[in-house]
């Protein structure tokens, strides 16, 4: 199954909704480690790319992820802007030239945004950020693809990862973003942006 720009247009449409739909929940799980304001960052930016859905270029699946990755940068309030704008100027970037995405490529895909969001936060696996969430589901994807597994199988286990490295988050101190402030008070909390990767992860299969 290769996935084209229209597959692609409509997946950020429903991530976008999903990061909408989720805004208060977000701000809730944020408050209590951090300044609670995450879930409205990211609503802020995601709601400006549904309203813009229909006029952002899509003659690429690159100059598509590429503006998203502009209108996210400008509008996603905090540390939200450049850490998830980081991430989808690198996946545009990783689609460079391609007029469709196979398993193999979404799997590169989304390890360029992780060395992304790295490079911009410094952040590693462990460290209580969404990265926790992330990088396991990466992983799922490229292992998924060794194997020859299909699309929506790929996905559901890189959804089952996600959850699961965003729930080891309880146990962690936060040691990078504002929840890294409060110490142990970040205990028993999953990171609000691990949480986000995976109920995104999860409702995109429903």
């Amino acid at each position: 199954m290769s996935i084209k720009t229209e597959n692609v247009k409509n997946a950020i449409d429903r991530l976008s909704d999903i990061v909408i739909q989720n805004e208060v929940h977000f701000c809730q799980l944020d408050s209590a480690a951090g300044d609670g304001d995450f879930g409205m960052s990211l609503a802020k930016g995601f709601r400006e790319v549904h309203r813009q859905i229909e006029e952002i270029d899509s003659s690429s699946i690159q100059s598509f992820l590429r503006e998203c990755s502009l209108i996210i940068s400008e509008f996603c309030g905090g540390a939200s802007g450049p850490i998830w704008g980081s991430a989808f100027a690198a996946a545009a970037n990783s689609t460079k030239g391609k007029d469709g995405l196979e398993l193999r490529e979404i799997a590169s895909m989304f390890e360029d945004a992780v060395a992304a969001i790295q490079k911009r936060g410094g952040a590693k696996l462990g460290d209580k950020t969404l990265l926790d969430a992330l990088i396991p589901a990466t992983i799922a994807l490229k292992e998924a693809d060794q194997v020859g597994k299909s699309m929506r199988e790929a996905f559901e286990e890189a959804s089952k990862k996600a959850e699961e490295g965003a729930e080891a988050t309880k146990s962690m101190i936060a040691s990078k973003g504002r929840a890294s402030y409060v110490g142990d008070r970040s205990l028993n909390i999953p990171d609000a942006g691990a949480e986000a990767i995976s109920i995104i992860l999860k409702t995109m299969l429903l």
